[in-house]
């Protein structure tokens, strides 16, 4: 039953990885290839790492808590670069989608 775990957890990380590389090439705007890059980085890496962790931990015997704190660290800080990284493509005028409908952050630039 824990290798179908494990196996669902790579499974799902790797499809999140490619998907969020197939975002990265097919999305119109930086903005929109940040997110995909982002939610598909901080997915498809934690669930690959667990997956390595579960693998590590019911095969081996092992413990890793340098996976531990791969997934922690991945989980916290790619959501902030991605965020910083587009509030500064924002702010040195980077154009949004033509097709987009909302500007949130066009008071703030003022």
């Amino acid at each position: 039953m824990i290798d179908i775990i494990i196996s669902l957890l790579l499974l799902i990380g790797t499809f999140f990885t490619l998907s969020g590389s197939l975002g990265i090439l097919r999305f119109p705007d930086v903005y929109s290839r940040l997110h995909a890059a982002t939610k598909a980085a901080t997915l498809g890496v934690a669930g690959v790492l667990l997956g390595a962790f579960l693998y590590l931990l019911f095969d081996q015997g092992i413990v890793s808590g340098k996976l531990l704190l791969g997934i922690v660290f991945v989980l916290i800080t790619a959501p902030i670069s991605g965020h910083m990284i587009s509030r500064a493509a924002y702010n040195s005028g980077v154009e949004l989608w033509q097709k987009t409908k909302r500007d949130h952050l066009s008071n703030e630039r003022k």
